[in-house]
């Protein structure tokens, strides 16, 4: 059963979690810092694990939808042949059962939610689900991927408040440039693959150089839009020290790959951005509950 579990796990990355999964908390405390007296406190633990849950469930789906639908391409990429369903680790039919489980319990969590959650809910599965199919048609795949994970903290904006604010949008597309950005970066290593099969990339469409300039761009977009949210935001100096770090760790992993030496491309996408994003979690939600 354990390694049952484990395979299931390592099919979906539950490790990356970590990329959207702070974000989602921002957008959470900020809702209970600007609503703090409208929910009981039990009320408002359920709602953080139900929220939490939203972004197991709903990750899980995409990530296992992704395999599922692109098992055909792992099996000829010797980077992903090893993975659980070219392997006949999880076979097809359950890979795709477990897509199916993960979305009917992300809706049901969304239910006890709220009703603007629920109805929301297959918008933001479908966004999700559909990223799996644009490398098939636009090189554009990177930023359906971004706009996925950028759903996190408007989400859980939501399941607080039920309202929208710009707050957390201006978070949202923190995220949705970031995690574009650093897509296209781990993209690199397939250039010669997506070529070969008539896959959509940034970097198969204009060359591993070009590619890694729109990178930068799309990362210079992603530190304007944190700078953006904490000059709207009114944040204290303990939010300008989280920013620094997330900007400088955005620059480091510019540093560790070149078009000519893809090497350290798995340090640049999971270790400096998951440090990234849970440094900078840190010190937003210490700029909100001891300043503001």
């Amino acid at each position: 059963m354990k390694n049952k579990i484990n395979n299931y796990l390592s099919l979906v990355k539950f490790s990356h979690t970590i990329f959207a999964m702070p974000f989602a908390l921002i957008g959470f405390f900020l809702g209970l810092h600007f609503f703090r007296n409208s929910y009981p406190t039990n009320q408002l633990i359920i709602k953080f694990f139900l929220v939490i849950l939203c972004m197991v469930f709903a990750r899980s789906a995409a990530m296992a939808f992704n395999r599922y639908l692109d098992r055909k391409y792992d099996e000829q990429n010797p980077r992903t042949a090893i993975r659980e369903i070219p392997k006949g680790i999880i076979t097809e039919r359950n890979a795709l059962v477990f897509v199916i489980f993960n979305c009917i319990a992300f809706i049901i969590c969304t239910y006890f939610i709220n009703s603007i959650c629920l109805f929301l809910s297959p918008v933001a599965l479908f966004v999700v689900l559909f990223y799996s199919y644009t490398k098939r048609f636009t090189a554009l795949c990177h930023l359906v991927l971004g706009l996925g994970l950028s759903l996190a903290p408007i989400g859980a904006y939501l399941a607080v408040t039920g309202k929208f604010n710009l707050l957390p949008v201006l978070f949202s597309f923190t995220v949705l440039f970031w995690v574009s950005g650093f897509d296209i970066m781990y993209a690199l290593q397939d250039e010669a693959f997506d070529k070969a099969n008539n896959l959509y990339s940034i970097p198969a469409v204009l060359g591993k150089t070009k590619a890694l300039g729109i990178s930068i761009l799309l990362h210079v977009f992603s530190a304007a839009c944190v700078v953006a949210a904490g000059v709207y935001g009114n944040f204290g100096w303990i939010y300008w020290m989280g920013v620094c770090f997330f900007i400088l760790l955005l620059v480091y992993q510019h540093t560790l790959v070149t078009p000519n030496n893809l090497s350290k491309v798995n340090l640049a996408f999971f270790t400096t951005n998951g440090i990234a994003s849970v440094i900078f979690c840190i010190f937003v939600l210490l700029d909100l509950f001891l300043i503001k």
